[in-house]
């Protein structure tokens, strides 16, 4: 009977109890992501599991995602009436501070930001340290000017640790244009020393064939960005699909409409997890015999929607050789400058003397 109780005990001593289960559970939630409030907490607010279900089921992971909404948008969802649609974002805005803050506040959060290196040391020097999370960063220009290479060196460089120039988290690729090739992702994490195998598995990637498509991606995104820790959101190219599902002037303002939406999605990412979304756009030649030769004919496209979006702008051209040259077309904090960097076997880096 003695040896049946010290069996007992010891179990009891190996199984941990409930509370601590939680704990640890709560912990490593924490570690995912603590720069947001998963939607759960609106449980304990007098929101209904029900409510919360629907919600999570059109992609609304968080309370953030909730506050940004309005409230139009959220009495399209089935079974939410605007009585509900009211209670949900009341109770949301008491948990996300929505109010007035200080510069200074503004200022501390500025130099704590967190920037990808670009695998270039000039091309960072001009970006002033990399890729910066938390905004969109919009990268055009003609064919073979290094849009995609420079995607790839990202989507490998976010997984390094913030003091080797990484943000120490995983990366999503949206591919619309069957450019994304892994055995280029294997020679970059080789140049970095790095696991190819863990490399590989830590870039969620997924192939966009319609706009809608495109757009339900980043739902499904939202959900994924909930449960692990990403760091960066990387879509190849943003614009491309836009070209051929809408044509002619009849349809251009019901693409400008749909994307916008998918801007306005992109621009929510940012703002609930922090993450930095870089996407990849195409130019088109403006034929004007009045422009002066002085004047560069090629143009992002998406039009002021696009350019409204996008936090920082930059233009890619050809250089010599394997040189490129990246201009800051816009920028809200850098000024208008040119950089030099090389498209290299092992990704984007720096161009020989």
């Amino acid at each position: 009977m003695s040896s049946t109780r010290r069996r007992e005990a010891a179990m009891e001593r190996e199984t941990p109890a409930p509370q601590e289960e939680q704990q640890e559970e709560e912990q490593e939630q924490e570690q995912i992501g603590s720069s947001f409030l998963p939607i759960a907490k609106l449980e304990g607010a007098g929101i209904t599991a029900a409510d919360i279900k629907k919600l999570m089921e059109n992609g609304y992971h968080t309370v953030e995602s909730i506050a940004y909404t309005p409230k139009k948008t959220l009495i399209t969802i089935k079974g939410i009436s605007e009585i509900k649609a009211d209670k949900i974002l009341s109770e949301a805005c008491k948990l996300v501070p929505m109010g007035f803050t200080t510069a200074t506040e503004m200022h501390q959060r500025r130099a704590d930001m967190i920037t990808i290196s670009t695998g270039s040391t000039e091309l960072n020097k001009l970006l002033g340290g990399g890729i910066e999370t938390g905004g969109i960063t919009e990268i055009f220009g003609e064919f073979r000017t290094g849009k995609t290479q420079l995607c790839h060196t990202l989507a490998v460089i976010c997984q390094l640790p913030t003091t080797l120039g990484g943000a120490e988290g995983k990366c999503m690729y949206i591919d619309t244009e069957n450019t994304f090739r892994p055995e280029r992702l294997v020679a970059i994490a080789q140049r970095f020393q790095m696991n190819e195998t863990e490399v590989l598995d830590n870039i969620a990637c997924a192939r966009a064939y319609n706009t809608d498509q495109q757009l339900n991606l980043l739902t499904a995104a939202a959900g994924m960005m909930a449960q692990d820790r990403f760091a960066l959101l990387i879509i190849d190219s943003a614009t491309g699909l836009y070209r051929t599902d809408y044509s002619g002037r009849g349809e251009l303002s019901a693409r400008q409409m749909h994307l916008a939406r998918f801007l306005r999605m992109l621009m929510r990412l940012c703002d609930e997890f922090g993450v930095a979304v870089v996407i990849t756009n195409q130019v088109v030649a403006t034929v004007d015999g009045a422009l002066s030769a002085f004047v560069d004919p090629k143009k992002p496209i998406g039009g002021n929607i696009m350019a409204h979006a996008s936090t920082t702008r930059l233009y890619l051209k050809k250089g010599k050789g394997e040189t490129r040259i990246c201009r800051v077309y816009d920028s809200p904090n850098l000024p208008e400058a040119d950089g030099v960097f090389a498209i290299n076997a092992d990704g984007i880096g720096d161009a020989k003397e």
